[in-house]
C-alpha cells in the first residue's frame, strides 16, 4: 500500500465592511494564480475554496480560506511544499495560517504561521512571519 499523506489547513484574514472587498479580490486572485492540479504542482487552485469577493450577510469579522488535498507521501517533498504555501502568503492578505500534515509513518506535524503586526499585506516579505510546528506521532 502506498503512503498517503493529507494536507488541509486555512489562512484567515480579517475583513468585516463592504471596504475589504479589494483585500478578498486580491486574495482571491493569489489563489487563482495557482497551476491547475493536472501538472504536479503540490499546490494547485483546485485544493483552495475560493471566498466570495463580495461581503455577505453571513459574514462576520473573518474571512476563512480553506484548503485541503490528499497526496503520495509529500512529506518527502515537504520543504517544496513549504516553499510554494510561503509564496502564496507573500502575495496574500492574512493574520494567520495554519497546516496540518497528516502522514502514515510520522503522524501528524502542525505548522502555524501569525503575523507579528495587525496583517500581512502582499509583498510585505517573511520577515513578519512566526512559523512553530508541532507534532503527534502515531500509533499504529
Amino acid at each position: 500500500m502506498d503512503q498517503e499523506s493529507i494536507v488541509y489547513g486555512c489562512i484567515k484574514d480579517v475583513v468585516g465592511n463592504e471596504l475589504d472587498s479589494e483585500r478578498r479580490r486580491s486574495n482571491r486572485e493569489a489563489m487563482m494564480t495557482l497551476p491547475s492540479a493536472e501538472q504536479w504542482p503540490y499546490l494547485c487552485r483546485e485544493m483552495f475554496s475560493l471566498p466570495r469577493v463580495e461581503v455577505y450577510g453571513e459574514s462576520y469579522l473573518t474571512e476563512v480560506m480553506h484548503f485541503g488535498a490528499s497526496y503520495k507521501a509529500i512529506e518527502y517533498e515537504w520543504s517544496a511544499w513549504m516553499k510554494k504555501f510561503e509564496a502564496l502568503l507573500d502575495k496574500m492578505y492574512w493574520v494567520s495560517a495554519v497546516v496540518h500534515l497528516e502522514t502514515e509513518l510520522s503522524g501528524i506535524h502542525t505548522f502555524t504561521w501569525e503575523s507579528k503586526s495587525d496583517g500581512h499585506s502582499p509583498g510585505a516579505g517573511q520577515q513578519q512571519i512566526h512559523c512553530e510546528w508541532t507534532q503527534e506521532k502515531s500509533f499504529l
